[in-house]
């Protein structure tokens, strides 16, 4: 069983920074792309970054120069820097992973979500 833990949302001010983490623990064979996406209330979620195990990344267009992606493979954790916090950067942040259990044997995973509110 494979488990995706957050931690690090909170409520900020507008122009603050946070720290987003994700641990994956349980029966991990490989961890292939890891990112963060988002859903604010009554909205579609929607992908804020990515980062392959090669460290490559990606960003949406909204968070680009504000938001960091990085991840310590050894901890098998992602973590999002934000940074320049605006309020329509509120909403609730999920974890998601690409993780093997065994040779050739993929699956994608989600965590619970950690909410992250700014204020103006």
């Amino acid at each position: 069983q494979v488990q995706l833990v957050e931690s690090g949302g909170d409520l900020v001010q507008a122009g603050g920074s946070l720290r987003l983490s994700c641990a994956a623990s349980g029966s991990i064979f490989s961890i292939g792309v890891m990112g963060w996406y988002r859903q604010a209330p009554g909205k579609e979620r929607e992908l804020v970054a990515t980062i392959s195990n090669a460290a490559n990344t990606l960003y949406a267009n909204s968070v680009k120069g504000r938001f960091t992606i990085s991840r310590d493979n050894a901890k098998n954790t992602v973590y999002l820097q934000m940074n320049s916090l605006k309020p329509e950067d509120t909403a609730v942040y999920y974890c998601n992973a690409a993780i093997s259990t065994a040779w050739g044997k993929w699956n994608t995973y989600w965590g619970q979500g950690t909410q992250v509110t700014v204020s103006s």
